[in-house]
Parts: structure tokens; C-alpha cells; sequence
């Protein structure tokens, strides 16, 4: 059973997602925190395996909620649930930690398999949420200086077949997603997955799907061999 913490300053967005999340069988609601400090106090307490964290909210935000639950409790998952006008929040929730992130309007079914893909240990995100995040970054870089736009990501030099996973990766697919689309097993998927992280040195899946998006690389890749 997963067991969750649903964190939002809105009552009716809390009741909406517990309605939708008892429904799956798998997932346990252990309770509901309205600010940043009810969460740190609830989590320390209740000790859910996945956070869903609201970024703007009274009293304490999720950013600091985020870092000081995970400093306290380093295994549990936090995924943060942004809306389009958040995106300046979104860095600064990863950075303290939390795992992945999505908008509030996910369609529910998507939703339900986000907690199970966190709780599994993957990083589950919103694409859309993803590509404005990029395009924000590589627009800032080039109206910025010469140094900065050098700072831009390179094509990654990896295999024929990391490149057809890494391009999976930016499209938001989860392990045994790509594993079905390759024919390939979970297990080479997540041995290609590390080789990504040691040979780009991005060291988790969003900084990978981050660098998917940046540099072009698609899901829309032939076939390859590996």
C-alpha cells in the first residue's frame, strides 16, 4: 500500500484528490495538510512514502516544506503540483529535493500512476510543464552573454539506443513504458538510464528529460540495436 500526504492551501482541491484517490486500491490517504509547517509536522508524524506538495501556500512554502521534510526524512518522495503560473517555482522545488512535478490538471488516471511511479522510485512530469521550463531557460541564456550562451546543453555523445531511451525520457515515459516500446526488459532499461546519468553527468531523471527537451532529442527515434 502507498501511502500519501496531499498538501494544498485549498480545501476543495484536497477534497478532490482524495475523492480521486480513493479509488485506487493500492494508494492510502494518511492525511491532509493546508500550509507548508502542517506538512512538515504531519509527515514527521505520519511518515507518508510520497508528498503531494502545493508550491504557494501561507505560513511556510512548499519549497522550504520540501527541503525540511526531506532533511528529516531523505527516502520519502515529493512530488510537487504546480500551475501554469508557477514555473519559477519549479527549479527551486527540484533543487530542494522533490522528485518531479505536475500541473493540477492532469487527468486523474495519470495522476494515480504519477504516485505509483514516485513511490516506485521514478520521476514522474508534467511535459507540457517540462517544455516551458526549457524554452524559458534557453531564452534567457540567448539574450544573455556569449559565456552563458556556451553554457547551453551539447548533444550527449551515448549509443544509438541511449539516445532512443533518452529521447523516451523527455517524452515522460516511465521505465516499463520505454521497456514496452523498445522490447526491451525493465532491468536493461534502468541499467541504460544509469549509463545516461554517468555519461552526462545528470544525476536523476528530470535533469536527463531536462536535457532530452534541450538538445532535441525525441521519442520519434528508428530502431536500434542494444
Amino acid at each position: 500500500m502507498i501511502q500519501i500526504l496531499v498538501v494544498d492551501d485549498q480545501q476543495l482541491v484536497r477534497m478532490g484528490l482524495r475523492m480521486l484517490f480513493e479509488q485506487a486500491p493500492d494508494i492510502d490517504i494518511l492525511g491532509e495538510a493546508e500550509n507548508g509547517a502542517e506538512a512538515v509536522r504531519l509527515a514527521e508524524s505520519l511518515l507518508p512514502d510520497v508528498v503531494l506538495m502545493d508550491l504557494r501556500m501561507p505560513v511556510m512554502d512548499g519549497i522550504t516544506a520540501t527541503r525540511r521534510i526531506l532533511a528529516a526524512r531523505p527516502a520519502t518522495r515529493v512530488v510537487a503540483l504546480t500551475t501554469f503560473d508557477d514555473d519559477d517555482h519549479l527549479y527551486p522545488a527540484l533543487a530542494a529535493g522533490a522528485c518531479g512535478f505536475l500541473v493540477k490538471d492532469t487527468p486523474p488516471a495519470e495522476l494515480i500512476e504519477a504516485v505509483r511511479r514516485a513511490a516506485d522510485g521514478e520521476a514522474p512530469f508534467s511535459r507540457d510543464a517540462l517544455d516551458r521550463l526549457v524554452s524559458r531557460a534557453v531564452d534567457a541564456r540567448v539574450g544573455a552573454s556569449p559565456a552563458a550562451r556556451a553554457d547551453l546543453p551539447a548533444a550527449p555523445a551515448v549509443t544509438p539506443r541511449e539516445r532512443e531511451v533518452l529521447g523516451l525520457i523527455g517524452s515522460g515515459l516511465s521505465n516499463k513504458e520505454i521497456a514496452d516500446r523498445l522490447h526491451l526488459g525493465v532491468s536493461t532499461v534502468k541499467t541504460h538510464v544509469a549509463n545516461l546519468m554517468a555519461k552526462t553527468g545528470r544525476d536523476n531523471r528530470i535533469r536527463l528529460a531536462v536535457l532530452a527537451v534541450a538538445t532535441g532529442i525525441t521519442a520519434d527515434q528508428g530502431p536500434a540495436e542494444g
